[in-house]
């Protein structure tokens, strides 16, 4: 994908934290196939290089960093946090979600029956009788993110003309995860961040790990407009018209909705990162984790897939959106950037063998081709700066802007 400053794989995965949670939660951990973690590497010496040396991250290590504030582990055909399941299929194995509150009647709508809190036990039954074609072409029209695991070789776009973005404003109207790391990387090169949430739509990770959204978000600006109301959906307009750089991760239809229009950015010399789970033209959902095993990004034993990392489509996806916004044509022109989270995992796929980890004086060791390495477990980097109260800045920035 781009020049590696790092060939070996083995030893990429071992260092980056993702290897110690891949594997069964009672067996040793595993070294995951591809190389997404050199990848990941790569990336981060792009943007380190783009930024001058005023961002200096290890991309690898950011792939499992989230674990490092959670806690959580390997789990195998569970995820590390607990909201999705490889299951087996009538025809292979699939990946399903079930993250929000309203998944279980969204799962009980697809398997036809009351599901009650459990929703599990009713689809693994549904899911053996049922091909992966069949869970596509109900999950999709339902809003429901699980997918066949299915690699299919893909292309992904590349950076262009390394640009800095120190002074640059950047809209980010994205949550969770790909999105906000993007925009946190930004914030690190000099940008100036605006996040922007709608009244009925807060980022659902406010309400998970303070200190790894603090860590993504400290000292970025919050605004809050709602689209629905008149003055506040010609704000959002002229806010996003002020932007340089704008970041989201909506489907196209949602935003038009907005009255947003990337293309129209985009020829006023804007760049617009736009995130989705499987491209700008599909209506697929997804989350990490989903994303990442029905790309093909899975572990086996004896007993089956497993889940490589955690959530590893997100992070890797915010490395690879803030590399593309970091870069833009050689006449500086405006750039729309489809960042498909699939796409993208499955370009890192390969089929090399991958070597057995074993244990000794009290730590897990794998024989790379550079050399014997231990395993590292996930690390986390310590947060900077205070996360706004959602719309604590909306008064105050549209007022600099000129807009209110």
């Amino acid at each position: 994908m781009f020049e590696s400053p790092s060939a070996d794989s083995v030893r990429d995965w071992a260092e980056s934290g993702i290897a110690c949670l891949t594997g069964r939660p009672d067996g040793p951990p595993l070294i995951p196939p591809g190389r997404a973690a050199t990848v990941a590497h790569e990336l981060s010496a792009r943007i380190r290089s783009a930024t001058g040396g005023a961002v200096q991250l290890d991309g690898a290590r950011l792939l499992s960093e989230r674990a490092a504030f959670t806690g959580h582990r390997r789990a195998g055909a569970i995820s590390v946090g607990g909201s999705c399941r490889l299951l087996p299929t009538a025809d292979g194995w699939a990946a399903i979600s079930c993250a929000r509150p309203d998944d279980p009647l969204l799962l009980g709508a697809l398997v036809g029956t009351d599901v009650g809190e459990d929703p599990w036990p009713a689809v693994t039954e549904w899911l053996a009788e049922h091909t992966g074609h069949d869970l596509l072409e109900l999950a999709e029209p339902l809003g429901i993110a699980a997918g066949p695991v299915s690699a299919v070789p893909t292309t992904t776009p590349r950076p262009l003309v390394p640009r800095s973005v120190d002074g640059l404003l950047v809209v980010d109207f994205s949550s969770l995860w790909a999105g906000p790391l993007c925009a946190h990387i930004l914030g690190l090169a000099g940008a100036r961040v605006i996040k922007v949430e709608t009244p009925t739509r807060p980022d659902g990770a406010r309400f998970g790990n303070a200190e790894f959204y603090r860590l993504l978000h400290g000292g970025h600006e919050s605004v809050v407009l709602d689209p629905d109301d008149a003055t506040q959906r010609r704000e959002l307009t002229n806010l996003v018209a002020a932007a340089d750089i704008v970041i989201e991760a909506s489907r196209p239809r949602a935003l038009a909705g907005f009255g947003l229009d990337a293309h129209r950015f985009v020829a006023n010399g804007g760049t617009w990162a736009s995130i989705t789970a499987h491209g700008r033209d599909c209506f697929r959902i997804g989350f990490g984790d989903d994303i990442a095993a029905s790309a093909g990004l899975i572990a086996h034993d004896a007993h089956g897939p497993m889940f490589v990392g955690d959530a590893l489509a997100d992070p890797l996806t915010g490395l690879h959106a803030a590399a593309l916004a970091l870069s833009h044509p050689a006449d500086s022109s405006g750039v729309l950037w489809d960042i498909s989270m699939s796409a993208l995992v499955s370009s890192t796929l390969g089929s090399d063998p991958r070597p057995p980890v074993y244990e000794r004086a009290g730590r897990w060791w794998v024989d790379a081709p550079s050399g014997t390495v231990a395993l590292t477990e996930p690390e986390r980097r310590e947060p900077v700066g205070e996360i706004a109260e959602s719309g604590r800045d909306t008064s105050k920035v549209l007022s600099e802007l000129g807009i209110r």
